[in-house]
């Protein structure tokens, strides 16, 4: 199978790579819904609650001691994972990373063109005024991080009950629906809409790299049950 892979990777000119979660925690980074991710950790209020708009809104001072300590992935390094897609980009093979994390971790391998669904933490923006902030002054900011003009300086990630950007889905629809590889990895594939994304595509050559089974498996072409770093470490 890895051998198909290869081959189909060396004839492809428009891959486009669909990654979660698992594509991150070999950098360290926990998951939200492995066995020793998020969800399965104890806080007052579900992992689900906390990171949703409407609690948000409610208990600022809670939401950003949560995020501050489970959600802002500061100081991490991309792993092999991060870096061949960086390398296929710089060699014309890749039209774009599609990808549900928050981390920055691709650009920072050297992606160039990458749809982060879900935002990412390195942004973030006053409520009131539109001010810019890095991702540092949140961290070190004590309790609701504020600007001098008094507004909430408030994420770029997409919480519960928020939608995604509607620029960032269809450059990502687009993308899917021209490559002629797609490549979904390390992700459930159950969190919609993200998840459906993958229905644009009209190839035949989905290819899906996830530890556990997930709900496309029986439509993918090429299907691999191990860590992205065993397979890409390969590629």
């Amino acid at each position: 199978m890895l051998e198909t892979l290869k081959k189909w990777i060396g004839e492809s000119s428009r891959i486009v790579f669909f990654g979660g979660a698992g594509v991150s925690t070999e950098s360290g980074i926990p998951d939200f819904r492995s066995v020793d991710g998020l969800y399965s950790q104890k806080f007052d209020y579900p992992p689900e609650q906390i990171i949703s708009h409407s609690f948000y809104e409610r208990k600022p001072d809670y939401f950003f001691r949560f995020y501050r300590e489970k959600m802002l992935p500061l100081g991490f390094e991309p792993n092999v994972t991060h870096k061949v897609l960086a390398k296929w980009e710089a060699e014309g093979k890749l039209s774009a990373v599609v990808t549900q994390n928050i981390d920055g971790l691709h650009q920072k391998a050297g992606s160039r063109r990458v749809y982060e669904l879900h935002g990412s933490v390195l942004r973030n923006y006053c409520t009131r005024c539109g001010g810019f902030f890095p991702a540092e002054f949140v961290k070190d900011s004590d309790g609701v991080p504020k600007c001098d003009c008094g507004g909430i300086v408030k994420p770029d990630v997409v919480l519960y009950e928020e939608s995604l950007n509607q620029n960032t889905i269809e450059k990502s629809v687009q993308a899917i629906a021209n490559a002629d590889l797609l490549i979904v990895a390390g992700t459930s594939l159950t969190v919609y809409p993200a998840a459906g994304l993958i229905n644009y595509y009209r190839g035949n050559r989905l290819v899906l790299i996830n530890r556990d089974a997930t709900p496309y498996d029986n439509r993918a072409n090429l299907v691999f049950h191990q860590s992205l770093g065993e397979i890409f470490s390969q590629l």
